[in-house]
């Protein structure tokens, strides 16, 4: 193995272009050997703008390269199961964007097919890399705002008018639930350190984006005291807070997924009636995340996040969809 991982890009998503591949050329395990597309210009021509050294007029071909560790995959949500599983065959390691799959079912034979291939596969929810969430969860550990009573939490932005946009296509795993409420689910599960036992979803499902929800607003319980209620759109402004809610105080996450520029991660511990700053560094939560899976695949050890995990946040957001579409409450 050469002394950095070489990755291999499956597909120019702007997600790709603009956030992951620029994160994993700035990591230190790392470097982005190639970059693939069915359209061969395409692939060019991203390979010329962020320096990567190989473009591939194909996915298998990419996948055929004996050079490359590591594959990722910004494909629309519905072809993560098919080239997860070929990528995982041809012996590659694996960091899929969210959500895994379409349904916990898919994310499971994912999972099956890199522990049979003896490669890891990770869920590229970036944020869960950036130390703040340690820092969070260290303050909830030793008890700096009580027990915890609930966690509220949204994530929304205002692309309606992209009406081409995959996220629009139903067929493809469209939708506001998986795009981006996948967020403050994952957080809430990460942040009580266990699993949900029920949901209740409502849901506005626009004809004019494909019928996928544009918004959605829900309630998941936990067994306990604490719950998440949280809401997410893509037909609404811009937000991404998180807000945590103990006995004795609140922590304040502003801005909870995304970290664009120094400062923005930073939270607040609210005890006493008095309102603290945490300062956090600015890091980028791409390259921490290449790194941790670059670390695990040279030294052998654990990811933080199996892909087990990938799978139970799955079956939260099967029962969200559920939910939303029958209007009932659905227990897990």
């Amino acid at each position: 193995m050469s002394q950095k991982l070489k990755w291999g890009i499956l597909g120019c998503a702007n997600i790709a272009r603009r956030s992951v591949i620029p994160g994993v050329q700035q990591s230190e395990l790392n470097e982005v050997a190639a970059v693939a597309s069915r359209d061969i210009g395409k692939a060019e021509q991203t390979a010329d703008e962020l320096n990567i050294p190989l473009a591939y007029g194909s996915y298998e071909d990419m996948l055929a390269d004996s050079a490359i560790d590591v594959i990722y995959i910004p494909l629309p949500n519905h072809l993560h199961k098919e080239w997860t599983i070929l990528a995982a065959e041809a012996g590659k390691h694996i960091l899929c964007e969210k959500p895994l799959a379409l349904n916990e079912a898919e994310a499971a034979e994912m999972a099956e097919a890199a522990a049979k291939n003896g490669v890891y596969l990770a869920e590229a929810f970036m944020y869960r890399y950036h130390p703040r969430y340690d820092r969070i969860k260290e303050l909830i550990h030793t008890g700096a705002i009580g027990d915890i009573r609930g966690i509220r939490s949204a994530f929304t932005f205002n692309n309606a008018g992209d009406k081409g946009n995959v996220r629009y296509k139903k067929e493809w795993g469209g939708g506001s639930i998986y795009d981006i409420g996948c967020y403050p689910i994952s957080a809430a599960r990460l942040l009580l350190e266990q699993e949900p036992v029920a949901v209740t979803v409502q849901a506005f499902f626009s004809e004019e984006h494909g019928g996928v929800d544009m918004m959605a607003s829900g309630l998941i319980e936990f067994d306990g005291p604490a719950a998440l209620t949280f809401d997410c759109g893509m037909w609404t402004a811009f937000r991404n807070p998180l807000e945590i809610v103990g006995t004795e105080g609140i922590i304040e996450v502003p801005s909870a997924f995304v970290t664009p520029s120094a400062g923005t991660g930073n939270f607040y511990l609210i005890t006493g009636g008095e309102r603290q700053e945490i300062e956090v560094p600015h890091l980028n939560a791409y390259s921490l995340q290449a790194d941790h899976l670059a670390d695990a695949i040279i030294n052998g050890s654990p990811l933080r996040f199996e892909p087990a995990d990938a799978v139970r946040n799955m079956r939260v957001i099967d029962a969200c969809l559920l939910s939303a579409r029958e209007r009932i409450r659905v227990t897990l």
